[in-house]
């Protein structure tokens, strides 16, 4: 990776001890910026930090915390003097478990990590912006989850609907004075995340096939991401505000009643056997819905 869009600029990277954190540390380090690497587990912290070409710091921090994110934020600015660009990505999956088993404790923890560390996040970024007496950039890791619907990953589903009302306020509120908010919307990109719940359906051991399904024909990379993430900090797109970008292979534009979409492909009663454990009541017309 060569150019230095980022020369003289700091950056904090929540999540980054692997996945698209990492890999989004990487980019923006490799195009010069100075990065502080956040994460909950501090061996993996200090691993990505090593990793970069460039200067950086490790933290950790649980970005549910508000004392976490102070600490976050004041050891960018001992380390660095100031921040610039923020990629707010830190985020779990929670749990598979159906709708009538999923516990208001889990969905509970799940809001916690992906909506309130998005909150606590943007909210020290714009202190920090108010403090150096001028603007920046934000992205948040949104999902195709932002965008579409299912019937299994609710917690997470809802978590990733709620970082787009946290997106458009900020960007609303930060437009006048100069700070742009975004988001990158990763479809399918197998990352540890996922890494716990590799044998589940729907989780990382069958994520290939079903990437093979989108118009792309393949799983995205962190690579993909950090790709377009540096893209929204940099003054490329400077006229960008507001914004959630979809990078999912064509997913999230398919049309799944179309042949080409992959109607008719499956067989549905086997995937309604997975989710509810029985077959579901047959369609009007008497064959599977």
């Amino acid at each position: 990776m060569s150019g230095a869009r980022f020369e003289g600029k700091v950056a904090v990277v929540t999540g980054a001890g692997g996945g698209l954190g990492r890999g989004s540390a990487l980019r923006l380090s490799q195009e010069g910026a100075r990065v502080v690497v956040v994460d909950i587990d501090e061996v993996a912290a200090r691993r990505t930090a090593a990793e970069l070409p460039g200067k950086a710091v490790a933290v950790a921090a649980d970005v549910a915390d508000e004392e976490a994110t102070a600490r976050w934020d004041a050891a960018a600015v001992d380390a660095f003097g100031r921040v610039d660009l923020y990629h707010l990505n830190a985020g779990i999956f929670g749990t598979f478990a159906p709708l009538p088993e999923l516990s208001a404790a889990e969905f509970d923890r799940v809001q916690a990590v992906n909506v309130r560390g998005q909150f606590l996040g943007l909210r020290a970024a714009f202190r920090r912006f108010a403090a150096q007496g001028g603007g920046g950039a934000i992205v948040l890791t949104a999902s195709i989850a932002s965008l579409t619907g299912s019937a299994d990953l609710l917690a997470y589903q809802t978590s990733k609907h709620a970082t787009l009302g946290l997106l458009r306020g900020a960007a609303l509120y930060g437009g006048p004075i100069g700070v742009r908010v975004n988001a990158v919307a990763p479809g399918i990109v197998p990352t540890d995340l996922f890494a716990a719940a590799a044998g589940a359906v729907g989780g990382k051991n069958d994520m290939e096939r079903r990437a093979s399904t989108t118009p792309l024909r393949r799983a995205g990379t962190p690579a993909d991401i950090a790709a377009v993430t540096a893209f929204l900090l940099s003054e490329d797109a400077a006229y960008i505000t507001g914004q959630v970008v979809s990078a999912d292979g064509g997913a999230s534009v398919v049309n799944t009643v179309r042949p080409s979409g992959g109607a008719g492909a499956w067989p549905t009663h086997e995937l309604d056997e997975a989710l509810y454990g029985t077959a579901v009541p047959a369609g009007a017309d008497g064959g599977t819905v």
